[in-house]
């Protein structure tokens, strides 16, 4: 008994290091994903209580407001913020002005990014990655320096006082959404395209049948981006259009907010309600989006 104690010690001895090690190993994990998982929290909760307060807000009467210090929860809820939002300003015709100028951008985006994204990743042509390096340097040109011209060529065209000027420029490409497209283009097989040009496919019909289908994620995360953008946009209807009937919905809250100067629940309220749609459609397409960008950011 005693020549086996002994000859076990030292295997003991050997594992208890390799014991501490792991031990050590699993704490350092257990330590990063707790630190990881707080870090997230916190930066979610710096993105929430905005969205929170503005309900809030929007759920207070105007007097509420001016307590200080601020309640967090309204002690008497109005709903009816929303009603009078909704009926001091046309915002259902603002709505659906900005509800047609997205829904324009988005199949303007998904289709000319896509062609120009075909161009540069499964056509070979002398000097495509010199044009393509071209188009991304476009990114860095700023918008004001290239909005008095865009402004001189849209009078011209007699454009200005319509919704053209909001829908038509996605038609003719963005570089970004061309860079986006072609990261993951560059991706699919391409002796599977020469395949399918040697069985007699057109270009289109390889397009619409080999490429868009298998780049529905990345497409569908320039849709979202698109959607946002247009929906969000501002500097663009300011310039573009003076008709009233044609303004979008941030134009709208931006003459709600000069018309009640000091009454912000209605003004969170109409927001509120502008903020919505955007929400839903990232929650629909979120699966697409995430998938779309990790794809996408593989090469």
């Amino acid at each position: 008994m005693q020549t086996m104690m002994k000859q076990a010690t030292p295997e003991t001895e050997q594992q208890r290091p390799e014991t501490r090690e792991k031990r050590a190993t699993g704490f350092t994990r257990l330590l990063e994903q707790v630190g990881v998982r707080i870090f997230l929290i916190a930066m979610s909760l710096v993105f929430i209580i905005p969205v929170v307060w503005m309900v809030v807000t929007a759920l207070k009467t105007n007097q509420e407001l001016t307590i200080f210090p601020p309640s967090f929860w309204p002690h008497d809820i109005r709903w009816e913020n929303f009603v009078q939002a909704y009926n001091f300003i046309p915002f259902g015709r603002y709505f659906v002005n900005s509800l047609l100028v997205t829904l324009v951008s988005i199949i303007g985006a998904v289709v000319s990014n896509l062609l120009v994204a075909y161009g540069f990743s499964c056509i070979r042509w002398p000097g495509r990655d010199i044009v393509f390096y071209l188009v991304i340097a476009t990114i860095f040109i700023p918008f004001p320096v290239a909005a008095i011209p865009l402004f001189d060529l849209f009078a011209r065209l007699k454009w200005v006082d319509t919704l053209l000027p909001l829908t038509v420029p996605a038609f003719l490409g963005s570089a970004f959404y061309v860079f986006l497209l072609r990261q993951f283009l560059l991706q699919i097989p391409y002796d599977m395209i020469e395949a399918a040009r040697i069985d007699g496919a057109t270009e289109l019909q390889i397009l619409t049948r080999i490429v868009a289908p298998q780049a529905r994620a990345s497409l569908a995360v320039v849709a979202l981006f698109s959607a946002v953008a247009s929906w969000n946009d501002f500097l663009g209807p300011l310039i573009y259009v003076q008709n009233d009937a044609l303004r979008t919905l941030a134009i709208g809250l931006q003459f709600f907010r000069s018309a009640h100067d000091v009454e912000f629940n209605l003004l969170m309220a109409a927001s509120l309600v502008a903020v919505v749609p955007i929400i839903v459609l990232f929650l629909i397409f979120q699966r697409s989006f995430v998938k779309g960008v990790s794809v996408g950011s593989i090469r």
